[in-house]
């Protein structure tokens, strides 16, 4: 069974231990849910952007947690 895993950065790569634990995900679409639902506390604890892995290999990131940076704010 594929293990989906989140790598939690910095903005220079650094890592960085995540304020919210992660889960274990058996799916990209929960591992994609969960972030989707803790991105802030994430953020506020350190984190600048993450990537995520699948048994090991980077499927895609960074990715950033600033929100500025993620979509366009209406004024």
């Amino acid at each position: 069974m594929a293990a989906w895993t989140w790598r939690f950065e910095k903005a220079d790569g650094a890592e960085v231990q995540p304020a919210v634990a992660p889960e274990e995900f058996t799916t990209q679409g929960d591992a994609e849910s969960w972030i989707g639902e803790h991105w802030r506390g994430l953020l506020d604890g350190g984190a600048d952007q993450v990537r995520l892995f699948e048994d090991g290999t980077e499927i895609y990131g960074p990715m950033s947690l600033h929100a500025d940076e993620q979509v366009d704010s209406e004024s």
